[in-house]
C-alpha cells in the first residue's frame, strides 16, 4: 500500500498525519488482497472566508486498476476527513456487490444451460 498525503493552504502536523493513517488502515479492512494506492488531499479551500474556514478532504484510492473519488468540505478539518472515508467505503463496497452479482448471475446462467443438456 502506497499512500501520498498532500496539504493545501495550512500545515501538516504529526496529529494530522496520524489521524489520516487510521483512517487509510480502516479502508484497507474493505480491501482483500492486491495493491492500494492512496493520495489524500487535505487543506483550507481559502482563507477569504467571512465566517470560520471550509476544510476540505480529498481521497483518490486506486485497487487493482479501480479508481475511487471522494471528496467533502467541512467547517471542521477532521469531520471532512471522515465524512470522505465514510464515501469511499461506501464505493468499494458497492462495487465490491456489483461484482459479485455479477458473477452469481453469471454462474446461475451457466447452470441453467447445463440443466438443459441433461
Amino acid at each position: 500500500m502506497s499512500t501520498n498525503i498532500k496539504v493545501t493552504n495550512m500545515e501538516l502536523t504529526r496529529g494530522i498525519n496520524n489521524y489520516i493513517d487510521k483512517r487509510i488502515i480502516s479502508i484497507g479492512k474493505f480491501v482483500k488482497g492486491g495493491e492500494m494506492a492512496v493520495f489524500v488531499e487535505v487543506g483550507k479551500t481559502t482563507n477569504h472566508h467571512k465566517q470560520g474556514d471550509i476544510f476540505r478532504a480529498e481521497f483518490n484510492i486506486e485497487i487493482q486498476g479501480s479508481k475511487f473519488y471522494a471528496f467533502s468540505e467541512k467547517e471542521d478539518l477532521y469531520k471532512a476527513i471522515d465524512d470522505a472515508k465514510k464515501e469511499i467505503i461506501r464505493q468499494i463496497t458497492n462495487s465490491k456487490d456489483r461484482k459479485q452479482t455479477l458473477l452469481k448471475r453469471g454462474a446461475s446462467s451457466i447452470k441453467n444451460i447445463l440443466k438443459g443438456f441433461y
